[in-house]
């Protein structure tokens, strides 16, 4: 017979944890939340203020998230009034604190995949006469120069193109025509997705800003001082064990996997990702909001398994199959939001062919990338279901 071990990953061996090792969690997270505060107000407006600013908010965040799904998944053990009033609260910010860098990333997301599309050896940049050309593809380009200007209030910087002036001539004759056509609608789609994203992240900066002085967040930041200290739990916490409300998260997860199209998204290439694509429908991809709801449940799921372990941080023991899901579901949705910033562009009154043409190939790439994460995600659920079922 073969003998059976713990897994070191699995919450549910061991002695049953309490609301005590709760009131532990959350209270850790709340002096990281306090500690990222206060980095964030000292490395504001430092040398170094821009990269400074960005760690301390992405901790913020993190901690922001780590609170707010302890209250959802262990709401019974705590004050429901308090829960209550929390939880919108923390994920205001961290949404607001996650816009701007959200946008960095797409614009450099869809800056490397022009360039890799166009097979050119840079990233894609206006050529001789292009910049003129780009004005004509939409009305953002008059806010070009502020939204520049907002690297210096410690937004992020833009990836450069440094594309050659003549890049549109150096193909080879054989190809030129088509060659061509796509290098310079590649360059315009470039310079007009760069305008409309810094501009989105240069607006997303200033709110982020606003929202961290504001008398909102203040007595946020006072609530979670509190709860350093003094965590709300109910009588009966002391005494309740978090493995059942851990694995009603972790029931959560597998039923909302279940109405996946995993069948399908097991095939390579079955290019399901692609239906629709031409729909004259500007509300998100209907297709993948059920992706994203599981992205927030993994999420979920994964918190709780760390309140269960008693990890503050999620560091100490790894479970490299959730790692892998999450991390297929995170390209997921940034795939999925980038191929809606290139459709979005693509609707731009005025625009040239080429750069039309551009748009539209790289919303079908990007689409690709959303059913390639699809593939990846399905393949690591499916290694946690086989360990599930070996245990």
């Amino acid at each position: 017979m073969a003998q059976r071990h713990l897994d070191p990953t699995d919450p549910m061996a061991g002695p049953a944890p309490t609301g005590d090792a709760l009131a532990g969690y959350l209270r850790a997270q709340a002096t990281e939340f306090l500690r990222a505060l206060r980095l964030h107000r000292e490395t504001g407006s430092g040398a170094n203020g821009a990269e400074g600013s960005v760690d301390a908010a992405r901790a913020l965040r993190r901690s922001a998230r780590r609170i707010s799904a302890s209250l959802h998944t262990f709401q019974s053990l705590l004050d429901t009034d308090w829960c209550e009033g929390m939880r919108p609260e923390l994920a205001w910010v961290s949404g607001t604190l996650a816009m701007e860098h959200a946008y960095t990333a797409r614009l450099e997301r869809l800056l490397s995949a022009l360039h890799r599309l166009s097979g050119s050896t840079a990233l894609p940049g206006p050529p001789a006469g292009a910049a003129a050309g780009a004005r004509a593809d939409g009305a953002a380009g008059k806010h070009a120069d502020s939204a520049a200007g907002s690297r210096a209030a410690g937004a992020a910087p833009v990836p450069q193109r440094a594309a050659p002036r003549d890049a549109g001539l150096r193909t080879p004759p054989t190809s030129a025509p088509e060659r061509g056509n796509l290098t310079v609608g590649a360059a315009k789609a470039g310079a007009l997705l760069d305008r409309q994203l810094t501009l989105a992240r240069t607006r997303a900066h200033s709110t982020a800003l606003q929202a961290l002085g504001s008398s909102r967040f203040h007595a946020i930041a006072d609530k979670v001082a509190v709860l350093a200290s003094e965590v709300p739990l109910t009588r009966s916490a002391a005494t309740t064990d978090l493995r059942p409300l851990a694995a009603a998260a972790k029931d959560r997860l597998k039923d909302a996997v279940t109405a996946l199209p995993l069948v399908t998204a097991g095939h390579p290439y079955n290019a399901a990702a692609l239906i629709h694509g031409l729909s004259p429908d500007t509300v998100p991809h209907p297709q993948d909001a059920p992706w994203h709801q599981v992205r927030l449940l993994l999420r979920l799921h994964r918190y709780a398994r760390e309140a269960v372990r008693g990890e503050p941080d999620g560091t100490s023991v790894v479970d490299l199959r959730l790692l892998s899901a999450g991390q297929a579901l995170n390209r997921h949705r940034d795939a999925s939001e980038a191929a809606a910033a290139a459709a979005q562009a693509a609707r731009t009154p005025r625009i040239a062919p080429a750069t039309a043409y551009a748009l539209g190939v790289l919303h079908a790439d990007q689409r690709h990338e959303v059913e390639a994460a699809r593939f990846a995600f399905q393949q690591a659920w499916q290694k946690e279901a086989e360990a599930v079922s070996t245990r």
